[in-house]
């Protein structure tokens, strides 16, 4: 994808190699690898993991197709956002957004995670766009329903992780609610 979304502050666009250190330097942050289940050891995997990445969206199904998120003015990586299909549902797509903690409360994941359902639905014609959280990450399930994703299901120990089971908590959005509030 050579196109690059365009916010009012931001810029999401592909993650170019350079990005990695950018990348890592929040990935690799305890309060964000605790609700993640990717957790890069150096800047060197995140280069290989960037460089690994589908060049289409949407991605081949259960692959992510990860846009990084930039502040306009400065061109800083501020954070990065995934989207991807499930082999089952072709026109469904979960999304995932990480906001470097010294980049949160700017109101940045709401204009990217916005900007992202908007690419989802009016470009990859999603009918239904979700956000699987802990809900352990208040910050997350608030940024969720901001957006105006809708609460869909509270599961209990549903999917293993780091050696227990944790609960996960969806939010959701079908392209008639995109329509709507558009």
């Amino acid at each position: 994808m050579n196109r690059t979304i365009t916010t009012v502050r931001l810029e999401l666009r592909r993650p170019r190699p350079g990005d990695a250190a950018a990348m890592y330097s929040y990935r690799s942050l305890p309060e964000v690898v605790c609700f993640q289940c990717w957790e890069p050891v150096s800047a060197a995997e995140v280069q290989e993991f960037l460089e690994g990445l589908p060049d289409v969206a949407p991605a081949p199904a259960g692959q992510w197709f990860q846009l990084g998120i930039y502040e306009r003015e400065s061109g800083t990586m501020v954070g990065d956002l995934g989207l991807r299909t499930r082999a089952s549902v072709e026109d469904q797509y979960e999304v995932g957004i990480t906001v470097s903690p010294v980049c949160q409360g700017r109101g940045y994941g709401a204009e990217a995670l916005t900007a992202g359902l908007g690419f989802a639905f009016e470009q990859l014609a999603a009918h239904r766009v979700y956000g699987s959280c802990d809900p352990r990450n208040t910050a997350s399930l608030a940024l969720q329903k901001k957006v105006g994703m809708r609460f869909e299901a509270h599961l209990v120990e549903a999917y293993p992780f780091k050696g227990g089971w944790a609960d996960d908590v969806i939010h959701a959005m079908l392209a008639r609610e995109w329509a709507a509030r558009s």
